[in-house]
Order: C-alpha cells, then structure tokens, then sequence
C-alpha cells in the first residue's frame, strides 16, 4: 500500500501498487483499493495486501476499487466476544457475526417476537440505490413546505447490491447529516445500524425500535442486470411492496425514470419499473407519477398507465423550487454515471415519491 485515502464508517480507500497485471494494468501501477476495516483490520502505508480484482479487472461496478481481502502480514485481533448469532454473507471467507434487532440476545427482541403491524407507515420503495437521497429531498422539501418537522427517516437496505452497508458513500453522508437516523440491513447484508434477518422484520424494526415516519427500501450500491426481463436484482423492489403491505404498512412506488439513457428498455420508466411492479408486486401500491415536460413527460405517463390495473397512480408535479433542494443535499447525485445535471428526471421521480410519501 502507497497512500491512504478517504475514510468513512466502515471503509478505508487507499492506493496500492499492483505486483502482476490487472486488465489493462501492469505489474508496478497503482490502483485504488477498498478496505472493510471491521473484517480485514486498518491498513497502513507499506502494508502488502491481498485484492480480490475480479470486477475491477472485467470493469464492471464496484466504483473503480478492488477490494481487500487481507492484510497477509498483520491480521486483525479477533473481535470481542458478544451477544449475538446471525451470519450474514453466510459461508463466505469474509462472513460477518452481527447481533441481529430481532435476535434473542437483543435487548429489542421481546419488542419485535409479536409485532406484526407498521400502522400505515409510508414505504417508499426504490429499485437503485441512487434514488435514496433524492426521495429524502422531497420529503424534507415538502415537509417544510407545509410547515412541518421532517420526518424521522429510516432506510432499510436489502441485499441485491453491495452487502456491506459500508461500501456507500451516499449512507454515511445522510447519517452524517441527520437526513436518515438509522440504515437496517436486511437479508445477507450487513454493517447498518441495525441488523434485521429479512425485509419484514427489518421495516418492523424501522417502526417500533427506530420509530421513523418513513421508510426508504432500496438495494445497496450497485445493480446486477442482463438485459432481460427477469434477469436484475431490482425485482425484489416488488417483493418489498408486498412486505410492507402485508405487514400494514403503506406501500409506495418510486419510478426508475431516465431522460438521458441510452438504452431504449431504461428510457422514459425503465423496464425494471415496470417488471416489478406491474408483474412481482401482488399488492397494491401507490405510484408517484412525476410530471415531467414535454415529450419524456408524456413518455413517462403512457408507460406508467397499465400500472393503474394492480395500483393507484399519484400524479406528482415537479418544479424548480424541487430541482434546487435536489441540488442541496449533502451527498453527490449519481445515478448509472449521470450527475443531476446530466439526468434531472432520473432524481426529480425519485423526489416526489419522498413528496408524496411526505404528505401521508
């Protein structure tokens, strides 16, 4: 390791000169490298390291990084027993031992063994993980737009991204902030706040031991498709809709909306969108429709139409005074490479679903 990088909870970026190729690399050039200091320890400059650079090599999305698997020659200290027995990443070299909201040894357990009911707590539901600080913009932006207090925001992170918590930016700057007050980790993800065996108990969680007004569910960093129908880990957006349903809660749709994507199947309302919430979702939500100008607007409202069969669309205007509190969150808007300026839709469709849910 040549030099250390930024640092936030969980994770150190550094710099590390390669001994053999990599892709395009070759043996002698450096690299940017990521560290989960809860399970490899901290590195330090002249620390030798072991990478794991399949993605990087193949160039695919983990933000540019191999990722550390090892400081070979100084291993951490075996972590402090404690309370605690779920696995996640289960059975995997790198498998973490957290102390689960719903476990029996947490102090929440006999909080969560009965609770079956959020009450009509909003859930809003987002397919990427970019959409997270733009649906808390809107609900700020509307919140004190009427006069009230913004609401107590709990994001509920499922695991079709990134697994660690700690692998996102946009997450530490929003705790950093104040503009989430807890991330839950669900599923095989891990490193939020709270850890939650699925999405139920994980939003149950969110309503009874955090107490949030509203819930964002969404992946972590990162989106795994094929460019097929079925084939991208934004499904389990509608099976998200149907937790909170099922669970009393009031489901939400956030739309994948893109002005500026290449690709025909993710231009206008992805198709992602609409596989999971017009085929997978089976309860019915409300859908935040944002009123877009000109050709994308009208684009955008005939895709959305057939999802009137299973759901209630909500018609959702966007305007400047939207577009300027985007521009002021405390995290950089990124979403698939393109910046707020380059892609306004794609973050004024998650926003107004955090306005509407704003408003429940």
């Amino acid at each position: 390791m040549v030099s250390l990088g930024a640092t936030w909870p969980g994770a150190a970026e550094v710099t590390v000169e390669l001994e053999a190729p990599v892709g395009t690399a070759t043996a002698g050039d450096t690299v940017r490298a990521l560290a989960f200091t809860a399970l490899v320890g901290s590195p330090e400059i002249g620390d030798r390291v072991l990478l794991n650079v399949s993605a990087l090599a193949r160039g695919l999305g983990t933000g540019g990084y191999a990722l550390i698997i090892a400081l070979p020659d100084r291993t951490p200290s075996d972590p402090p027993e404690g309370p605690g027995h779920l696995v996640k990443a289960r059975y995997t070299p790198l498998q973490a031992m957290v102390l689960g909201v719903d476990d029996q040894e947490s102090p929440h357990h006999g909080l969560l063994r009965d609770a079956d009911d959020l009450g009509g707590l909003p859930v809003v539901v987002a397919d990427l993980h970019s959409a997270l600080p733009a649906i808390v913009a809107g609900a700020r932006h509307a919140a004190r737009g009427a006069g009230r207090p913004v609401p107590r925001v709990a994001y509920v992170m499922t695991d079709g991204g990134a697994l660690p918590a700690w692998f996102s930016r946009t997450v530490a700057g929003l705790r950093s902030a104040g503009w989430i007050d807890a991330c839950v980790t669900t599923g095989q993800s891990f490193g939020g706040d709270l850890e939650a065996v699925t999405v139920h108990t994980g939003l149950l969680a969110a309503r009874h031991v955090v107490g949030a007004d509203l819930v964002v569910v969404a992946q972590g960093p990162g989106n795994l498709g094929t460019g097929t129908r079925w084939g991208f880990s934004g499904v389990a957006a509608g099976e998200a809709v149907n937790a909170a349903a099922t669970l009393g809660g009031r489901p939400v749709a956030s739309l994948r909306v893109s002005g500026a994507d290449e690709r025909e199947r993710h231009l206008g309302v992805s198709h992602h969108s609409l596989t999971a919430y017009g085929r997978v979702a089976l309860a019915p939500a409300d859908v935040v429709v944002p009123l877009l100008e000109g050709d994308l607007g009208a684009r955008v409202r005939e895709q959305a139409a057939p999802l009137a069969q299973r759901h209630r669309l909500v018609e959702v205007p966007t305007d400047a005074d939207l577009l300027a509190a985007l521009a002021a969150t405390p995290v950089r808007l990124s979403t698939m490479g393109r910046s707020l300026d380059q892609d306004p839709a794609a973050f004024l469709a998650a926003a107004v679903a955090g306005v509407y849910a704003a408003g429940l």
